[in-house]
C-alpha cells in the first residue's frame, strides 16, 4: 500500500513538473541558456526567424511588477547571439504572426546589449520582462528588393518634402538656423541642471506632431514619461538623440525635424508617419541621471 501511494506521488510530481507548477516562472519554460518564455500567440507559418532576416516587432520592456519602460514598434535585423541568454535568441525563436514572453537578465540587456549600466530603476540581479509580437518577417534579399522599389516609386518626395518644410519655416517666420544635420532647436524654457552625456538615464516628455499640428504621439497625454539610456542603440530615432544631446536639465524645446533625422524614406514602421514627413517635436528633458563619465570617451558629439 506504502509502495503503491509513493509511485503515485512521483507519478503526480512528473505530472505537475511536465505542466510547469514548479517552474521559477509559473507558466513559463526555460531554454538550456537560461531564458525563460512563454508563447502567447500561434503562428500559421513553422518557419522560424534566421540570422540576417528583417523583423518588424511590437516590443515592450517591462520589469516583473508589469512597470513598463519601453513600448513601440521595431524593424530590425536579426544577429547571431553574441553571448548565452542574449535578447537576440528570443527573436530567433519566433516566428511571423507569433507573440510570446520573455524573462531575460536586466544586468546582461543593459551592459551587454545596449552597453551601458543599468537604469536606477533597476537592481543588478533583477529579471526583466519582453514581450515581443512578431508583425513581419523578411529575408534580407526581399528587404533590399522591396526598399529599392519603393525608393524607385517615391523618388519625387524628397524635393517636395523641402518645399512643404520651407514654407512651414517661412509662414512660422523661424528666424534661426538649422545644426548641421538639419534640426532647428528653438527653446522654449530656459534648463538649469545637467547637460546630457553618453551613458546616462534621462527622463522626458515629449509631443510629437506633424506640421499641420496634428499629434501622432504624446508621453504627456499617457501621463507617462520616456526614461531611457541616452546613446544607445534602439532608443529614439537620430533627430531625438540630437535633440536631447543639445538640452540642459529642466529646459524644453521644440524641435523641428526634416524626415532624414526622424522616419526617412520609408516612414514610420506603423504606417502612421509616411515616408519624406518632417516633423515637430516638443521635448521637455525633466531629468539627468549621470553615468559612467570617462576622460577619453566622445561623451556628447553635439558638443
Amino acid at each position: 500500500m506504502i509502495k503503491k501511494t509513493f509511485l503515485a506521488f512521483v507519478l503526480m510530481a512528473l505530472v505537475l513538473s511536465s505542466c510547469d507548477y514548479f517552474s521559477k516562472y509559473p507558466g513559463y519554460k526555460k531554454t538550456k541558456s537560461g531564458i525563460y518564455f512563454k508563447l502567447i500567440k500561434f503562428g500559421e507559418s513553422l518557419d522560424k526567424a534566421k540570422p540576417g532576416d528583417y523583423m518588424t516587432v511590437d516590443i515592450i520592456y517591462k520589469t516583473l511588477e508589469d512597470s513598463v519602460f519601453f513600448e513601440g514598434r521595431r524593424k530590425l535585423q536579426i544577429t547571431e547571439p553574441p553571448f548565452k541568454g542574449a535578447i537576440d535568441e528570443c527573436f530567433l525563436m519566433l516566428s511571423e504572426d507569433e507573440m510570446a514572453s520573455f524573462i531575460i537578465s536586466a544586468n546582461d540587456f543593459f551592459t551587454k546589449t545596449l552597453e551601458t549600466t543599468l537604469p536606477a530603476f533597476i537592481e543588478e540581479q533583477d529579471p526583466m520582462m519582453v514581450d515581443i509580437d512578431v508583425v513581419d518577417i523578411q529575408t534580407e534579399e526581399e528587404y533590399i528588393m522591396e526598399k529599392e522599389a519603393f525608393l524607385n516609386w517615391i523618388e519625387d518626395f524628397g524635393d517636395y518634402e523641402k518645399v512643404i518644410l520651407r514654407q512651414y519655416i517661412d509662414f512660422q517666420k523661424v528666424e534661426i538656423e538649422p545644426t548641421e544635420s538639419g534640426l532647428y532647436h528653438i527653446v522654449l524654457q530656459e534648463g538649469k541642471g545637467e547637460k546630457v552625456f553618453i551613458g546616462d538615464t534621462v527622463t522626458v516628455h515629449y509631443e510629437g506632431k506633424f506640421l499641420n499640428g496634428k499629434f501622432f504621439d504624446s508621453t504627456k497625454r499617457r501621463n507617462s514619461p520616456f526614461q531611457f539610456v541616452y546613446g544607445r542603440k534602439w532608443q529614439v530615432i537620430e533627430g531625438m538623440e540630437e535633440a536631447i544631446g543639445r538640452m540642459i536639465e529642466g529646459e524644453k524645446a521644440l524641435f523641428i525635424m526634416p524626415s532624414q533625422l526622424g522616419f526617412g524614406e520609408t516612414g514610420s514602421s506603423t504606417g502612421i508617419i509616411p515616408p519624406y514627413t518632417s516633423t515637430l517635436f516638443e521635448v521637455e528633458l525633466l531629468e539627468v541621471i549621470p553615468g559612467p563619465r570617462q576622460k577619453d570617451m566622445d561623451l556628447n558629439k553635439y558638443d
